[in-house]
């Protein structure tokens, strides 16, 4: 091969392992880098984001979309720490991820030098939350050795982010290594003796529920979870912001087991004799703060099946433990033969099903009925629409109301962080609208979400967005926060109005299309126009700021409170 720079090797390392795309900011750290980007502009391209937060976002949700790691780049120091929120993100979403970051001239380490920073503090295995693995490359033909065990570490066992961190010195100097080959991670099987011990336990149980998730799954694994789910006749939950595991519309899914629990759900949960956990981290949210699972020795019977070893047995300790990836986790479920008949839980599995349903009924609010705008954006919008949101009470309705279809139909359906990350769901819809241009997109934000990364909308209109649309639900608050100072503090606001621009007018400076909605009957011709469009449209949903929750309003929480002190 002949010699060209190192920065020029990392982009054809990155072409090997099937990359087409990747996010980032630019800085002088790794220009070349992109320099390489210009190189092989006709095999990849970089995607410059307006913040190194939406970028790292971006490339979460690449990673959510693909089943490979998502691609960003970012510079040295302020661009590392703001990219932070990302890796952050990745990790507790288990996706996998690779944050390239530009790092001082090797003959500069260890001064302080501007904007220096030491990664392996700042994203290190120590820091236990961030990064599965933060490396340095110091020689530049060992480059492509670090490439391919990051895309190793990224993918194997429970997904997640690696850091690898590039001085710029290394990145311009020669070099003639080969890139290696596309890398396929290693995959676990649950035992054999452990699946027939699982059988015995299903077999015996008068009361099995079935919460699904987390990161790894494919189509094929999918479809064999329901069959496997058809044969025994189980309930089956998907965990917090994993709701597009299973089936929505299926007969035997009982709902998201996540923020805002349905109460006949959670009962439901707290009287199962066994609880069969796939993929799931079973962490705070999907067990409603450790609740519906007692810590460490549930009273339920407990199957907990996981990527990575590591995750079991760190939180609970289960009856038994099977490590699988969820790439084989369905197709090995599917191998137990159910016993011959109806199965004994069958009124159980339909009566899970039927609070589901009961829970898509709400009553009418006026003058913005959020619940009839997520029903009929789920009527308008084509069945293979991406659904993007990132933290707050507004998100409420659109977990309780869309249902999210198995991504054996079309792939991922809902991008969303289970980190609770603010400004997730704009940068998430961008990314899978540049990825994936033939599928609709529709963004959910709160307003404090929506201006986390709003101007994220930029990168939209540079890179020739079209299907995609954003739902800005205004209520002038940090909704979360204050249903909680109400509840701990009732009538004690603080810190948590807020004081927003004109949504629509902001979004027609950044090129969009936009429209503002004050009343339920507005939202269905705008969002069917949008829809026609094809351009990127922001509806701007005005809502009374007393609309907290999909259950309550905060006039209500606040004189509950008031009552018991």
């Amino acid at each position: 091969m002949n010699t060209r720079p190192a920065g020029h090797a990392l982009v054809e390392a990155l072409v090997a392992q099937g990359v087409d795309t990747a996010f980032g900011v630019p800085g002088e750290s790794y220009l070349a880098v992109l320099d390489g980007f210009h190189e092989h502009r006709e095999r990849i391209r970089f995607v410059a984001c307006r913040q190194e937060g939406g970028a790292a976002f971006m490339a979460e949700a690449q990673g959510k979309l693909s089943g490979r790691p998502g691609i960003c780049f970012v510079t040295r120091g302020p661009g590392a720490t703001n990219a932070s929120i990302g890796v952050h993100t990745a990790f507790q979403d288990s996706t996998p991820m690779v944050l390239f970051v530009g790092q001082v001239a090797s003959d500069q380490r260890d001064r302080e030098a501007f904007q220096e920073l030491d990664y392996r503090q700042v994203f290190g295995p120590g820091t236990l939350g961030m990064a599965k693995w933060v490396g340095e490359v110091h020689d530049p033909d060992r480059l492509p050795e670090y490439v391919a065990r990051a895309f190793h570490t990224a993918m194997q066992g429970r997904p997640g982010p690696v850091v690898l961190v590039l001085p710029e010195d290394m990145l311009a100097a020669p070099t003639a290594a080969p890139v290696l080959p596309r890398i396929e991670p290693a995959t676990a099987w649950p035992a054999a003796g452990a699946m027939r011990d699982l059988r015995a336990m299903l077999a015996a149980a008068k009361r099995p529920f079935v919460i699904a998730g987390g990161s790894g799954w494919t189509a094929e694994s999918v479809q064999a979870l329901q069959r496997f789910a058809e044969n025994w006749g189980l309930p089956v939950g998907c965990g917090f912001r994993f709701q597009d595991t299973f089936d929505n519309r299926h007969p035997l899914y009982a709902g998201d087991v996540g923020i805002a629990l349905n109460p006949n759900l959670a009962q439901r949960i707290r009287e199962a004799d066994l609880v069969l956990a796939v993929g799931v981290r079973l962490g705070e949210m999907t067990t409603s703060g450790y609740t519906l699972l007692q810590v460490p020795r549930p009273a339920q019977k407990l199957v907990h099946m996981h990527a990575g070893a590591e995750e079991l047995g760190r939180v609970y300790s289960a009856d038994l433990m099977l490590q699988s990836a969820m790439c084989h986790a369905g197709k090995a479920l599917e191998t137990l033969a159910a016993p011959a008949g109806t199965p004994r839980w069958a009124d159980w599995a339909s009566a899970a099903h039927a609070d589901y349903e009961a829970n898509h009924v709400a009553p009418e609010v006026v003058p913005m009925d959020m619940a009839q705008v997520m029903k009929t954006i789920q009527r308008l919008a084509p069945e293979d629409t991406v659904y993007t949101n990132g933290a707050g009470n507004y998100a409420g309705w659109l977990h309780r109301y869309v249902r999210y279809f198995g991504l054996q139909h079309h792939g991922r359906t809902q991008l969303a962080p289970t980190s609770g990350a603010m400004g997730y769901g704009v940068p998430a819809a961008v990314a899978a609208s540049l990825l994936q241009p033939q599928r609709t997109v529709v963004n959910i934000a709160g307003d404090g979400d929506f201006l986390m990364t709003g101007q994220e909308l930029a990168t939209a209109t540079g890179y020739g967005a079209t299907r995609l649309i954003s739902v800005v639900v205004d209520n002038g608050t940090y909704g979360t926060i204050r249903m909680h100072q109400e509840r701990d503090y009732p009538g004690r606001v603080s810190g948590s109005d807020l004081f927003n621009p004109d949504f629509a007018a902001l979004a027609r400076a950044y090129g969009w299309r936009a429209e503002r909605i004050d009343a339920t009957a507005q939202f269905e011709p705008a969002f069917a126009a949008a829809l026609d469009s094809g351009r990127p449209t922001l509806l701007h949903v005005k809502l009374d700021t007393d609309v907290s929750t999909t259950r309550s309003t905060l006039s209500a929480i606040r004189a509950a409170a008031m009552k018991k002190k």
